[in-house]
């Protein structure tokens, strides 16, 4: 759970709040900050090699059993509390800088997020012992739960109670100009939360010593090598890291629309809390389908599905009711619709593939076979954010007009300055649409890049599906488990 909120912030909530300050390009610059989740890969085997059986505090005869995994967790945790609560004394500064403050909050989170990727690396590792063996199975099952929960409590959770309109109408007798939470507030929660749990860990949870490992540091990363030198994976690694394109400005863009169309963001966190029991009861079913040597058919047909929810989505955006203070509820529930259809065909994929890793992963080296094809897949899906929310910007043309009845073009002569718009300000983020209109103008925008954007995504996701993608996932599912099983002189050698 404690892990599970740093990302909610990173990955849910965060550009929803940044685009109150700046636009589409500086949350590509932000996103750039969940790159250490899906490059774990390249320091999980020093994480699971290098540890201490204990720390002796400095000037005291006080000694603190540690442990394989508790000498990652301990000192992490203590970072990202500490990290978190020295930020919220300084996240509203930031954040009214706007542009000029966008690296240092990419660099701030960018830290928080590698450290808890690397606090997921080792608790990965201690479920395998910390449960007992009858219970070992849940370990997967506790994790996703957990890091869910921490995802939607600083996600959804906090979105609705840092809404001034959902606070007043849902949870308060007299309205207040004021939320019940603020950004600085629930980093100071979560900051709090991580120290006092790390504390109970460290003194009430011990760590019982693992058998020494087959393998290492140097031995995993020359079969990571070994694995990536296969012809079958290299064609599987390729699929991974282009096969999201197609559904990249949905995924990152097509809620911020719906929220600068009139759509509030605890009503968008509404609906994702929706759709998170359906993610279950599919997640369960989609196992079924997705079995033997056809487990990339589902994944397969759901990834021409999520084609047409992202074509889908661009309709739903360019038909939203303008000029109403809320949408209809017929409305709001198509938003829901789209977004449980959406999420089903996620977690098609998701189950599909992992059900395909499984099956093709050598068992001699089956957590280092598993990591890199998870980690690559992970990466498929956040290096192109940044690129695509770039686009956005790039192909987005507004500016703010002024007041009905004002000679323009006289008062530039006046001025001498450069063309109105830069004299009125910026139209891509909320605030500068805010100030154009405080200042009696409009903002007009005549080429909205999100739809250019998403249509290159389609097109792309499209062309790969019919002449890359779906034949080289056809050839590799009809492949025996002898062709991705690395040659017997390169298998680790096991101690006798």
């Amino acid at each position: 759970m404690l892990q599970g909120m740093p990302i909610g912030l990173v990955f849910g909530t965060m550009p929803f709040l940044l685009k109150a300050h700046v636009g589409y390009a500086d949350i590509g610059t932000f996103m750039l900050s969940t790159y250490p989740y899906s490059l774990k890969l390249l320091w999980s085997p020093i994480v699971d090699s290098l540890f201490v059986d204990a720390w002796r505090v400095p000037g005291t005869s006080i000694t603190l059993s540690l442990g394989r995994r508790k000498s990652w967790i301990v000192p992490i945790q203590l970072l990202i509390g500490a990290g978190l609560v020295a930020l919220s004394f300084k996240i509203d500064t930031l954040m009214e800088q706007s542009h000029a403050g966008i690296y240092t909050i990419t660099a701030v989170f960018f830290a928080l997020i590698f450290f808890a990727a690397t606090q997921d690396i080792a608790v990965d590792g201690w479920a395998l012992t910390l449960l007992s063996e009858e219970n070992v199975g849940y370990a997967s099952t506790a994790q996703t739960v957990g890091i869910n929960i921490g995802y939607f409590m600083s996600f959804t959770v906090f979105l609705a109670l840092n809404s001034v309109e959902a606070c007043n109408k849902y949870l308060r007798f007299r309205p207040m100009s004021t939320p019940i939470l603020t950004l600085p507030g629930y980093l100071q929660v979560c900051g709090v939360c991580f120290v006092l749990v790390t504390l109970w860990l460290l003194v009430f949870q011990p760590e019982e010593k693992e058998k020494d490992e087959d393998m290492g540091v140097r031995e995993v990363y020359a079969n990571m090598w070994r694995i990536c030198r296969l012809r079958h994976v290299q064609l599987l690694l390729i699929v991974h890291m282009i096969c999201k394109i197609g559904f990249q400005a949905n995924d990152a863009v097509t809620g911020l629309k719906l929220v600068e169309h009139g759509l509030g963001k605890e009503d968008l966190a509404f609906a994702v809390l929706i759709d998170f029991p359906f993610q279950m009861i599919f997640g369960y079913l989609v196992a079924a389908w997705s079995r033997g040597r056809t487990a990339l058919r589902p994944w397969l047909i759901a990834f021409a599905f999520r084609l047409l929810c992202a074509a889908a989505s661009m309709g739903m955006v360019a038909g939203m009711p303008q000029g109403s203070d809320r949408i209809s509820t017929s409305y709001f529930l198509l938003i829901i619709a789209s977004t449980v259809m959406n999420s089903f065909a996620t977690t098609v994929q998701f189950v599909g593939i992992t059900a395909f890793h499984t099956r093709i992963a050598d068992p001699v080296i089956g957590g280092t076979y598993m990591t890199l094809l998870n980690t690559v897949s992970n990466l498929g899906g956040t290096w192109p954010r940044y690129f695509v929310l770039r686009m956005v910007e790039f192909f987005t043309v507004s500016h703010c007009t002024g007041p009905a009845g004002i000679d323009m073009e006289k008062m530039d002569n006046v001025l001498q300055y450069a063309p109105v718009p830069l004299q009125l300000g910026e139209c891509s983020s909320d605030a500068g649409r805010q100030r154009c209109q405080s200042m009696g103008g409009r903002c007009t925008v005549e080429r909205d890049g999100y739809y250019y954007t998403s249509a290159v995504c389609i097109a792309v996701g499209a062309l790969t599906l019919i002449f890359f993608i779906a034949p080289v996932c056809r050839r590799l599912q009809t492949l025996s488990s002898a062709a991705w099983r690395l040659p017997k002189s390169a298998a680790p050698k096991r101690a006798s």
